[in-house]
């Protein structure tokens, strides 16, 4: 099974609206992180010139991926002041922490045996 992440850069006002959108394209694991930063457009006249801005980040299916990136443009997309990035990148492998193997995006189950850590 091949798998990818996508990682988006969004303004925090879109973060439901992209929850939402991910969630009905049924992906297999999803995190969202507050993060600072500052993309093509910077006000280095301001105090703070880093906005407070949310990481989202799916793990799906690479059959999946393209839906994903359609599902969270078209949320996040509030006009042409949006602002933003998506990023698709490989992923080798995915585990599953509670039992140790590998992850089945499909059953949410293991497919795969991996051996215990000491």
């Amino acid at each position: 099974m091949t798998y990818r992440k996508v990682t988006a850069i969004i303004d925090v006002g879109s973060l439901e609206a992209v929850e939402r959108a991910v969630q009905q394209v049924g992906t297999f694991e999803v995190a969202v992180t507050r993060v600072k930063g500052y993309g093509h457009y910077k006000n280095f006249y301001a105090a703070q010139w880093l906005s407070e801005q949310a990481r989202v980040e799916v793990f799906a299916q690479q059959s999946q991926a393209a839906a994903v990136v359609d599902a969270i443009c078209s949320a996040a997309y509030v006009g042409p002041e949006s602002h933003g990035i998506v990023a698709v990148l490989p992923v080798e492998e995915i585990y599953r922490i509670r039992d140790q193997r590998g992850a089945d995006p499909d059953s949410h189950s293991a497919d795969q045996s991996r051996g215990t850590h000491e």
